[in-house]
């Protein structure tokens, strides 16, 4: 890891930083301003002549307009309408990190890490308690960094995470999707940072994971599944530790992790394939075996989350078994991957808790940062770690994209369909735009023979607790009554009847064939993922050229061949059969049928 990068904080935590035209000079009590602007001739005058600027100059980027993170040099002494345009700040940036926001203490705008005395830096603390305090937030200190300048005094610098979750909502919620070969310890390593305990090295901890009867004989995950872990205000693990119940945890969590358990095995790589695209990740855990390196699948599932452009970070599992060395040798083999030109990453080992701190602010305002963990799920070692990036990373999205999605019309995907005994159909998914609410009347389809039928919710879970409002970036699942399951599938939207969803056999996209073993031509049969849609499809036409060859570029028009599917243009396209794949995106639709209700809902209308 990069000597800068690891002795400061990092580089890349400017890029989301404060709103503040008023700074340090009104923190301090007019009494002392004299004093004040005095001392801080003497700092800079101290400060030029002992610095010489150099490629590691304490400097962080200057502080941003919008973003959740914020400098402050001091915070000492302030008057109350300081201390009100303080807490009118703190919200703003709250706001702008959907519930999480980061102050830097010690940090000029500019982005110079001046610090503070010891006595300067608690007084500085005590105030952050206070405007946390009135605005309804918790604080916690990530950490304090000495900042080594010629100085007669110490002078450090702080890095405070405040959270608070936000009103109209139970919980801040992540998806994380966790890929990896067969047997690398993926379904273990959930079970041990859900359920709180280690593992006995024979994978007893995943057993609570598994749905199927084949994937407890087996210890193979073929479906998928999903599993919580919660961190309450104060960034405290919440699991199943203490025997709560999955409302226990909502309940008392402020910051909800998702984990999307996919299958590993490559006959289940549909499976996997659908949850990458369906469930819309935040970020994916690629797990890896210290023991085995990259084998099987782990090149296939790193392409997919690349493709898909699902920022990606690394858990090398299993370290108990193996010799440092081995380890090592794996970390290395990791990092030549992700240097190659295909994919630009820039990997960074953590091995402390300063690292982990760092790598989950940059992971998440730079694509190309990819953070390693090595950790056992037997003896527990830098299992902690891993919880600390989780408690810290935020969510890639803002406030002001989520509430332009918010403001759209409702369209919810369907990606799973059960019957439960008294409660009737019920069906799993995520909203993609709008808001839903208990009551609310959609219509569900498109139908094989393209029509659209009415329904009205019933009730909303979100993670197996009760939930009235869904919002737009939410997974939830939705309660229907009794509406007849033979009229649902997966891949099924249900929207809003104001939206006039258009409805396409046939549909074009610009595709890159990434792998194809002769050549690829018009009536070539693949099956297509576009969202929560899967589907065989036809090669209708391949536009300028007669065939495709690995690696060339062409607009191809794609049919259906089972039932038409409600799509968008711009979506991602991805698409197999056996050897082959490729991916692109939609560029035109031809719809052939066009929303309407079904003929006994035009009668009762």
């Amino acid at each position: 890891m990069d000597a800068r990068v690891s002795e400061l904080f990092d580089s890349g935590n400017g890029s989301h930083g404060g709103a503040s035209n008023v700074k340090q000079g009104n923190d301090y009590g007019v009494a002392h301003k004299k004093a004040c602007v005095k001392n801080k001739k003497i700092s800079k005058a101290r400060f030029s002549r002992n610095f010489k600027p150099n490629n590691n100059a304490p400097y962080l980027p200057p502080e941003a307009e919008e973003g959740n993170i914020e400098y402050k040099l001091k915070l000492v002494n302030p008057t109350q309408y300081r201390l009100e345009h303080l807490a009118t700040q703190m919200k703003w940036r709250l706001q702008e990190g959907r519930g999480e926001a980061v102050y830097q203490i010690g940090v000029e705008d500019n982005g110079m890490l001046a610090g503070l005395s010891e006595e300067d830096l608690r007084t500085s603390l005590m105030t952050l308690h206070k405007l946390a305090e009135k605005v309804g937030a918790d604080i916690t200190i990530l950490r304090e960094q000495a900042v080594d300048y010629d100085s007669d005094v110490p002078r450090k610098i702080a890095e405070v995470l405040i959270r608070k979750v936000p009103d109209d909502q139970q919980f801040l919620d992540l998806r994380v999707a966790v890929l990896g070969n067969v047997d690398s310890g993926k379904s273990t390593l959930l079970g041990v940072l859900t359920q709180g305990e280690l593992d006995n090295g024979r994978g007893r901890t995943r057993l609570n994971l598994f749905r199927h009867l084949h994937e407890i004989q087996t210890g193979r995950t073929s479906s998928i599944s999903f599993e919580i872990l919660g961190f309450n205000s104060k960034g405290e693990v919440v699991n199943y530790s203490e025997s709560r119940t999955a409302e226990e945890i909502c309940e008392s969590a402020s910051k909800m992790i998702t984990f999307i358990d996919l299958a590993g095995h490559h006959k289940y790589l549909k499976t996997t394939i659908f949850g990458l695209t369906s469930y819309c990740p935040d970020f994916a855990m690629l797990v890896v075996s210290a023991n085995t390196g990259i084998a099987g699948t782990t090149r296939e599932h790193l392409g997919l989350a690349m493709a898909l452009k699902v920022p990606i970070f690394i858990v090398i599992s299993k370290v108990d078994l193996c010799t440092r060395a081995t380890v090592e040798r794996t970390v290395r083999q990791l990092e030549r991957v992700l240097k190659q030109p295909g994919c630009n990453k820039v990997p960074m080992v953590v091995s402390s808790t300063d690292d982990a701190v760092t790598a989950a602010q940059q992971f998440a305002q730079s694509p190309s940062i990819t953070p390693i963990f090595t950790l056992s799920s037997v003896s527990g070692e830098s299992l902690d770690l891993l919880k600390v990036f989780f408690n810290i990373i935020p969510p890639l999205s803002n406030s002001k994209e989520q509430e332009e999605l918010m403001q759209q019309l409702t369209e919810f995907q369907v990606d799973e369909i059960y019957t439960v005994p008294e409660v009737g159909t019920v069906v799993g998914g995520t909203l993609y735009s709008g808001i839903c609410r208990e009551g609310d009347h959609l219509v569900v389809g498109p139908t094989d023979s393209g029509q659209f039928n009415i329904l009205t919710i019933g009730s909303i879970q979100r993670n197996r607790s009760g939930c009235r409002v869904l919002r737009a970036g939410q997974a939830a699942t939705l309660a229907l009554g009794s509406f007849d399951r033979s009229l649902l599938r997966k891949g099924m939207v249900m929207v809003s009847p104001e939206m006039d969803p258009t409805i396409c056999w046939m549909f074009e996209a610009e595709i890159v064939l990434l792998f194809h073993a002769k050549t690829f031509h018009k009536g070539f049969q693949v099956t297509v993922h576009i969202g929560n849609v899967r589907q065989t499809a036809t090669v209708e036409a391949v536009y300028g050229k007669e065939e495709l060859r690995t690696g060339e570029k062409a607009v191809v028009l794609f049919k259906f061949i089972k039932h038409p599917e409600y799509l968008k243009v711009g979506a991602k396209v991805l698409f197999r059969e056996g050897v082959t794949k490729g991916i692109g995106h939609v560029t035109k639709l031809q719809p052939k049928a066009h929303y309407r209700l079904s003929q006994s809902e035009d009668d009762e209308a």
